[in-house]
């Protein structure tokens, strides 16, 4: 039996030669050919790279410098000016701004600002389609539709109105490519902000005393009517004062009746010592007699038919009475109107301008490094997202 040779542990057979490539010295390099032609091709480069390139070429470049005009003003009442008292003080110290209560009429002139109806009445009084079209505007920034709906989207990326509730401010910022337009449109537009703030403030107080007026109209209406009717009574019954005749008939019935009991009491006294057919008594009753038919005669005429002192009295009283009322009422009417219009005007809004229009030396318009950083983060984003989508993609078809 032949015995294979020994070995030993852990080893190794010889190895074999490796053959080895090595380029011929005529061969050029390509590797850099690769990477350029690898880079063009790559679409990160046409993607993102080379958006952000015409970017920089257009802000660079291209673009049209844009002068801003700015300006800032309060919408207040006269209901907002500080009292000296404890409670307002302590507003104060807790941070309670003042305009808080106007903010109503600061958020409405702004909404103003950013209208159709704001870009016609600036258009009217400037041209705006003249100072957005200036041969300095690149063909980019510059207007070119001149309708009024896209005229006021334009008016609306070119002009900006921002409130602060904190201070109760408002800051107004034009856009244009001259600074005189920026000032000059920026002017324009407080002026019809006045103008609205103004026609605001005179409708409510219109509104408010609307109300006050009316109700004195009624108030004089009816005192007139009241003084109509009196003196067509007085005329009728041809008596200035019904109250003053019931009185003096009632004195002449007193009086009438004060009579009687003293003829009366001098009967009885005669009879005492007189014959009973003596003429001075039947004189005496003749009188007495005489006297009570006068008093039934003036309490008849007082008391009974259509001219009857007591139905005279009551309708001179009822007249009276309705007059006294209406008096009252006008009274009561003059004083509301007079708090009323006390009250508008102490209401009354105003606007007053903390920073005037300014012409601008330095155009802050276009900002260029931020644009293209803006453009150049976003491409990124949606080229990594889109990339992400592809692969994801390709991996499920896989």
């Amino acid at each position: 039996m032949k015995l294979s040779p020994p070995t030993t542990a852990f080893e190794v057979a010889p190895a074999e030669p490796v053959a080895t490539w090595s380029p011929a010295p005529d061969t050029p390099p390509r590797r850099p050919e690769r990477r350029l032609r690898r880079f063009l091709r790559h679409p990160f480069t046409w993607w993102v790279l080379a958006p952000t390139l015409l970017a920089i070429i257009y802000f660079y470049g291209i673009a049209a410098p844009q002068f801003v005009s700015e300006a800032r003003f309060v919408v207040r009442s006269r209901a907002d000016a500080p009292q000296l008292s404890l409670g307002t003080m302590l507003s104060a110290a807790v941070g309670a701004g003042g305009g808080a209560s106007a903010s109503g009429e600061a958020n409405s002139v702004r909404d103003f600002l950013l209208s159709h109806d704001a870009v016609m009445r600036a258009n009217e009084r400037l041209n705006l389609i003249d100072i957005w079209q200036r041969e300095e505007a690149d063909s980019l920034a510059r207007l070119w539709n001149e309708d009024p709906e896209r005229l006021t989207r334009y008016y609306n990326n070119m002009v900006s109105a921002t409130f602060d509730a904190a201070t109760g401010v408002m800051t107004l910022r034009v856009r244009s490519f001259r600074p005189e337009d920026s000032k000059a449109l920026a002017e324009t537009l407080l002026q019809l902000s006045e103008t609205l703030v103004n026609s605001l403030s005179e409708r409510a107080r219109e509104d408010a005393l609307r109300v006050a007026r009316d109700e004195v109209t009624i108030a004089e209406r009816r005192v007139a009517n009241s003084r109509e009717a009196l003196a067509r009574f007085r005329e009728q019954q041809q008596d200035l004062d019904s109250a003053g005749t019931a009185q003096a008939a009632v004195q002449t019935i007193s009086a009438l009746e004060s009579a009687v009991v003293a003829a009366q009491a001098e009967l009885r006294e005669r009879m005492a010592f007189m014959r009973p057919d003596n003429p001075a008594l039947q004189n005496t009753r003749n009188r007495i007699e005489a006297l009570e038919r006068q008093i039934a005669a003036e309490r008849s005429r007082r008391t009974r038919g259509d001219g009857a002192l007591a139905q005279q009295l009551g309708t001179f009283e009822r007249l009276m009475l309705e007059r006294e009322f209406a008096d009252r009422q006008l009274a009561s009417a003059t004083a509301s109107l007079e708090t009323a219009r006390m009250e508008a005007q102490r209401q009354q809004m105003y606007l007053s301008r903390v920073v005037e229009p300014n012409l601008a030396v330095y155009p802050l318009y276009p900002r260029k490094l931020i644009s293209v950083a803006s453009i150049f983060m976003g491409l990124c984003v949606a080229f990594g997202i889109g990339w992400l989508l592809v692969a994801g993609m390709r991996e499920h078809a896989v």
